[in-house]
């Protein structure tokens, strides 16, 4: 008959299999960031060549397809590498469906813009789906991360790599504009509410990376202080241009250059977010391992408590307020199963508390992101109009944006219908 010792050790064995998921799922979202970061540069590129009726930019533009290519056959590997018998949640397998749909139907997008049968806009639009179903990837997998402190790293990932989006698309947005030679009132209030977006990723990244990232990231900010300097630049000239005045369309390469330094910049400190993170998800993965072979030479018999009714005379170890979890095993192989499973307790207790708190942060996204559709809908309005609806509310009240955002969840049913 197995022992508590048996399921001890089972249960440290299930901690090893979550991490190594863990694992996996970082390698994804490390290739997913990849091509994330391709397509940005080929819809930039794409509007840049609509947006000259297919006069200039043919050849960078095809280079980087084949280079966007390339990481979608790797990121297509890491999805055929995931074992749908494992733990990753339903909702992450819905994720990597509907963006193989978006994949497979990348190359009749590129050939829109080849014939130039899509305009610049329509491209773009396009393009931040596909992006956003892959974003939508990383997003599940942070969601789903079982492990605090991977937690923290895939939410300060998650959160870089959405403002480093909101970077591309400001990108492509002032490349089309500039490349059009006119300024558009619509496509300026656009730019504004893709540069605070940007501005509220990056905030939220701050609060999850740990020191070293954070201050990695403001470095690397500052080494681009020239650029920065002309970024801000172009982007009142873009900004401020009254409605339909001319606009120097040979601009266009400087804009995207401009925003390409940064965006690269970006891209360094995701790269190294994203080996900090299979780093952490190993040393974890090895700290599991050591403790299981702990728990595998301890002796049965020895590990016994001498008074039997310790049971009863101890705490209960599911529910220890304020407790501090007992760091590692290993040293301890004189201790009752009793003492064990209580650290083990308390261990797990203390692991989702850590885990509530940063998973709010998620959560309070999805709320926000849902008022935001519910606004689009029966308003009709755009993403950018929701978005600004729901801060202006949020300054009027003097509450949290989150707040706003239940109140309109709960206002449902009686808001006005959608707008024919």
């Amino acid at each position: 008959m197995k022992s508590g010792l048996n399921f001890l050790i089972a249960a440290k064995r299930c901690e090893i299999d979550a991490l190594r998921q863990l694992a996996l799922t970082s390698a994804l979202v490390n290739v997913t960031g990849r091509l994330v970061h391709g397509l940005q540069r080929e819809r930039g590129l794409s509007n840049l060549f609509l947006a000259s009726q297919g006069s200039r930019f043919a050849e960078p533009r095809q280079q980087q397809i084949a280079e966007s290519q390339a990481t979608e056959t790797a990121l297509r590997r890491c999805f055929d590498g995931l074992d749908a018998h494992l733990g990753h949640g339903a909702r992450l397998f819905s994720r990597i469906a509907y963006v193989l749909q978006g994949l497979d139907a990348l190359p009749a997008l590129r050939e829109r813009v080849d014939t130039q049968v899509w305009t610049a806009r329509q491209a773009t639009e396009a393009y931040v789906r596909l992006i956003a179903g892959l974003l939508a990837v990383v997003f599940e997998a942070a969601d789903s991360a079982s492990d605090p402190g991977i937690s923290r790293q895939l939410v300060a990932l998650f959160n870089f790599m959405q403002g480093k989006e909101f970077a591309g698309q400001e990108r492509a947005a002032g490349s089309a504009l500039y490349a059009s030679g006119r300024a558009e009132s619509a496509e300026q209030q656009r730019l504004l509410h893709l540069i605070d977006s940007q501005e509220r990723c990056l905030q939220v990244f701050k609060e999850f990376a740990n020191d070293e990232l954070a201050t990695l990231w403001a470095t690397a900010d500052l080494d681009t202080v020239a650029a920065r300097a002309e970024l801000e630049r172009m982007r009142r000239v873009l900004c401020t241009a009254a409605d339909g005045s001319p606009l120097d369309a040979n601009q266009s390469q400087p804009w995207f250059d401009c925003c390409s330094v940064r965006m690269d910049r970006m891209k360094t400190v995701e790269d190294r977010l994203a080996h900090s993170l299979q780093r952490l998800c190993e040393h974890k993965t090895q700290a599991a391992l050591d403790e299981l072979l702990a728990f595998e030479g301890l002796n049965p018999a020895a590990t016994q408590p001498a008074d039997p009714l310790s049971f009863f005379l101890h705490p209960v170890p599911d529910h220890v307020a304020g407790s501090t979890p007992t760091q590692g095993y290993g040293h301890q192989l004189d201790r009752s199963i009793l003492d064990l499973v209580q650290d083990q307790a308390r261990r797990l207790q203390a692991i989702s508390d850590e885990l509530d708190t940063v998973r709010a942060s998620l959560n309070e996204r999805k709320l926000v992101e849902r008022a935001k559709g519910l606004l689009m809908a029966h308003r009709n309005l755009s993403e950018a109009e929701a978005h600004k609806t729901l801060r202006q509310m949020a300054m009027n009240q003097n509450r949290r944006l989150i707040d706003v955002a239940e109140a309109v969840l709960s206002m449902a049913e009686v808001l006005p219908e959608r707008r024919r």
